[in-house]
């Protein structure tokens, strides 16, 4: 059955849309009665009928109103704990302790509650409330509301994504008693303990509402939900919308239309009177002309607004919605918006908010988040297995942020999805909720159903699903959910194959297994899949812990884990280090990236990335995986500027088979461009030039002039340089321009003949009788022990590798390498013809990958390696790769460092033996303490 409606208006409806300063909204921030329901005897005693006796703040949490329990052994967390090692292990004892507990796997709230709890507000409905339909907005409440008015039980709902909306009906003026229990336990639906949506890795489990609360008065019949779909190619606007309320068949309603640009865009166009046609469910459909449009995009986010004015007989409801004309979509291999191809660059937002422990609902403050990723050159937010609060959509709108949002799952380990529990109906009515919500938001580009499910009947449940909301909301692309499954469905692939470390693959990984080179891309694994592929969290560098950033923590979330790690430093003796440690891991965090980006970028028609991430992730055993800290501010050893030359729209390749040469060597490079910007580069002189470190011009030249078209894989030319003009050994660096667009890359050349000026240096790979009287005789020997010859426990049982840690040891169950690099002074003698940096550079691969590190602590804090092991901050030992000591009368340079196997292949540990050897030759070679020889012999195995 159809209603249709006249566009004439009576006479009542004219005098109530002219009459003004009516209260349509009361705020109902502020003060609250409130009380905890642990044992849930709430409802069975009809707390909704008696005055409250405590008192909380709203908007907020239990936890920002000190509320709860305090934190102990016995704490109930919503979150996987990996590495139990906190409950059993000694050296956690005093962690334990009360008044002193502390824990390693997230940042500590102080206080915690999981279970119902209850708030009250007493409210007066004013006199122009009378003949209206009051309703109760709570914008982000965690997570199921369950309201009564005075002793009416109106309902409940258990959205973690969307506002809460209650219908209350026609409420008579004077006071009434609002009652809210608000359970944040997990009961029959269960999204996954790890899920962003919900867990204390991330956001914390919190208990309370954190966005607006009001209560306000709509007309009986009501715009209840409207979707745009705006079309640039016919201009045109199409809504989909439902009223609220009942309607008498023969009532008269219209819909008023008015559309503007908001912003910069200065457009307007001329307001419409429509009537509306219900279909059977209060449904309907016009569709709006526009004249010329503004598209919306990354680079020119272009907004308008939609004011709805909906008259009928029992008054004026109105509506202004933001939206934008932009059109994404998969075509190919590719993705397209507007029909120029876009280029995910993506990160993670993973529900991190130290301060009060739950997201924030203010838009100047996701501005800020969304200024931060633009300015590293990235374009796209993921929100991992959560979806944001409206102000995140509207601040992405206004920047040109593309958004991922997901369904507040992570259906994994203790949770699944097809398998006929009820999470499996919630999640589909969470999907729709978070559509209608935030849909007409340009912004938000895909949806996916959550984080990694992993199940027997999860692949046929989320064909359906992508099928389902594909058909009835097509204004963005589709995926089952987060790095799996592949179905042939999908609108794009989300898979975690594509980087240059995946999990588990350890010291094989290509970052790790094999030598350095920039030829590599995932060409071999997005040929096979006929959609766009996303890669799924690729980098997940870990770097130490900033305990400078320990002061930032002012709210409910403290950084004991930091405090942990800080303790176990100093009880090394190492703390002086520790800002050093942070700076040189932090400078091999970055490589580490920027190899993961690179790969992306030279991948033809690759469809995006995804980093985990550009800021920290302070959960899951601690993972410190961001260049920025949780607050997004920047831990001092990369810029923005320097981040976005090799992650922005434009970005300049090469491909070069190796970073280290010889002076005999002809260095080869293959030069190509990344161009995602706006328009084509036309007419375009690109240059190359290679400096030493001074800055100095080794060699430069330029590339043909041409026309650049969007697009990646792109070739600039050759290049090929004779270095046999280079006599010394030196750290250069080749950068490639294309306009203002630069990247550059560090290379080493080492001379080709090499003469140690003293050849009494003894070499050796073990301290045996012969080699212990030389040193008696005040010989000089350099013992370099081949891989594997340190005993378990003295360093032999250390992963080491070139890479910084992969997320973190407690998550991963220890996969190497375990450790974060070199930190070494580059002035040191023993250095001076092995040029470095006082932090690892692709220089070092060899030697990381054919070492142990030693551990040192026994040997005093006074020992000081010439080059130093930077340890994970679970284990927080002093390692060395290069120590000296006096044996007797002789001198005695121990390597973790392998230098004599297959030499002859190894051109850096040629370079490093030379230079090692040049030291110990001259009257620089001179350690001033002894240690124990029989506790330097003990680090080595006898065979």
């Amino acid at each position: 059955m159809k209603y249709v409606f006249s566009i004439f208006i009576c006479a009542a409806v004219a005098l109530i849309s002219c009459k003004s300063n009516q209260t349509e909204s009361l705020d109902l921030s502020g003060s609250w009665n409130f009380k905890i329901d642990s044992l849930n005897q709430g409802e069975a005693e009809k707390w909704y009928t008696a005055k409250l006796e405590e008192t909380v703040e709203l908007p907020g949490s239990m936890t920002t109103n000190g509320k709860g329990n305090k934190i102990s052994v016995e704490t109930k967390w919503t979150g996987q704990i990996v590495d139990s090692a906190w409950y059993t292990v000694d050296k956690y004892a005093k962690y334990r302790k009360p008044g002193n507990v502390k824990i390693p796997f997230w940042l500590q709230p102080d206080r915690h509650y999981v279970g119902a709890a209850w708030y009250q507000r007493e409210v007066t409905i004013p006199e122009d409330f009378k003949g209206k339909n009051a309703q109760l907005y709570l914008e982000r409440p965690h997570w199921e509301t369950t309201l009564w008015v005075d002793s009416d039980r109106i309902g409940m709902q258990n959205s973690l994504g969307t506002p809460h909306t209650y219908n209350l009906g026609e409420l008579t003026p004077g006071k009434h008693l609002i009652s809210i229990r608000i359970d944040n336990a997990i009961k029959d639906i269960n999204p996954g303990i790890n899920a962003h949506s919900m867990t204390d890795h991330t956001q914390t489990n919190w208990n309370g509402i954190i966005g607006e609360i009001k209560l306000e008065a709509k007309p009986l019949i009501s715009l209840q939900q409207v979707n745009l779909y705006p079309d640039a190619s016919t201009k045109t606007v199409a809504l989909r919308g439902k009223l609220n309320g009942s309607i008498k068949t023969e009532e008269q309603v219209i819909l008023k239309i008015a559309v503007n640009g908001t912003g910069s865009n200065t457009q307007t166009y001329k307001e419409v009177s429509e009537h509306i046609t219900l279909d059977s469910e209060g449904y309907f459909n016009l569709n709006y002309t526009v004249d010329e449009v503004l598209l919306w995009d990354e680079f020119t986010p272009n907004l308008y607004e939609m004011n709805l004015t909906l008259q009928s007989e029992s008054g004026t409801d109105t509506k202004t919605i933001s939206f934008g004309f932009r059109d994404f979509k998969a075509k190919g291999q590719q993705l397209v918006i507007n029909d120029r191809p876009v280029f995910l660059r993506g990160t993670l937002e993973c529900a991190v908010f130290p301060i009060t422990g739950y997201p924030s609902t203010d838009v100047a403050e996701w501005k800020r988040i969304m200024s931060v990723v633009k300015d590293h050159g990235l374009n796209h937010v993921r929100f991992h297995s959560w979806c944001p609060p409206e102000a995140a959509f509207v601040a992405a709108d206004e920047l040109g942020v593309y958004i991922q949002a997901e369904a507040s799952t992570w259906p994994n380990g203790n949770s699944s999805i097809g398998d006929g529990f009820p999470v499996d109906k919630w999640l589909y009515q969470e999907t729709q909720d978070i559509l209608d919500a935030y849909g007409n938001h340009p912004s938000f580009v895909l949806m996916t159903s959550g984080n990694e499910p992993l199940r027997r009947n999860h692949k046929p449940y989320l064909r359906k699903y992508v099928d389902h909301f594909r058909t009835i909301d097509n204004r963005r692309l589709y995926t089952g959910a987060a790095d799996r499954p592949y179905l042939d469905n999908l609108d794009y692939y989300s898979n975690m194959d594509a980087r240059v470390q995946r999990w588990g693959e350890g010291l094989n990984s290509v970052i790790n297994g094999k030598a350095p080179q920039t030829l590599f891309d995932f060409r071999s694994i997005t040929d096979t899949i006929p959609m766009p592929y996303v890669s799924h969290e690729i980098g997940q560098w870990c770097v130490y812990p900033n305990f400078k950033e320990m002061s930032k923590y002012t709210g409910v979330l403290k950084p004991k884990n930091f405090e942990i790690f800080k303790e176990t430093l100093e009880e090394h003796h190492l703390g002086h280090l520790a800002d050093s440690l942070v700076l040189a891991s932090g400078k091999l965090q970055t490589l580490c990236y920027k190899a993961d980006v690179e790969a992306a970028l030279r991948t033809k028609d690759f469809g995006g990335f995804q980093l985990l991430g550009l800021s920290d992730f302070p959960g899951q055993g601690t993972a410190l995986v961001g260049v920025l800290d949780a607050f997004w501010e920047e831990k001092g050893y990369v810029s923005p500027a320097e981040f976005k030359s090799f992650s922005g729209e434009t970005v300049p390749l090469a491909r070069l088979e190796k970073r280290t040469f010889l002076n005999s060597d002809t260095l080869n490079a293959s030069v190509e461009l990344a161009h995602y910007g706006q328009e084509p580069l036309l007419n375009v002189t690109p240059f190359w030039v290679i400096n030493d470190t001074n800055g100095n011009t080794v060699e430069k030249g330029t590339f043909p002039a041409q026309d650049f078209q969007i697009g990646n894989g792109i070739a600039l030319g050759e290049i090929s340089l004779q270095l046999n003009n280079i006599k010394t050994a030196q750290q250069l660096k080749l950068s490639v321009s294309v306009e203002e667009f630069t990247n550059s890359w560090d290379i080493w050349v080492y001379p080709a003949k090499k003469e140690v000026l003293n050849s009494k240096v003894q070499v050796v790979e073990k301290l045996d009788a012969a080699t212990l009287a030389f040193l008696e005789q005040g010989g000089s020997v350099l013992l370099n022990g081949t891989k594997g010859a340190l005993v378990a426990g003295k360093g032999g049982d250390i992963g080491i590798g070139f890479s910084s840690i992969f997320w973190n040891t407690a998550w991963t169950r220890g996969e190497k390498p375990t450790t974060l690099g070199i930190l070494c002074d580059p002035n040191h003698p023993a250095l001076a013809d092995f040029p470095t940096q006082y932090h690892s550079n692709w220089q070092w691969w060899d030697a990381m990958t054919h070492s142990n590190a030693i551990i040192l602590d026994e040997f005093g804090s006074e020992l000081k390696p010439i080059v130093r092991v930077i340890d994970d901050w679970f284990e927080n030992r002093s390692l060395g790769l290069l120590f000296e000591t006096r044996v007797g009368n002789g001198k005695l340079l121990v390597s973790g460092i392998d230098l004599h196997t297959d030499l002859k292949n190894r051109i850096e540990a040629q370079q490093l033996l030379f230079s090692l050897k040049n030291y110990m030759s001259g009257d620089a070679f001179n350690p001033t303490q002894e240690l124990d020889i029989n506790k330097i012999k003990a680090l080595y195995t006898s065979k």
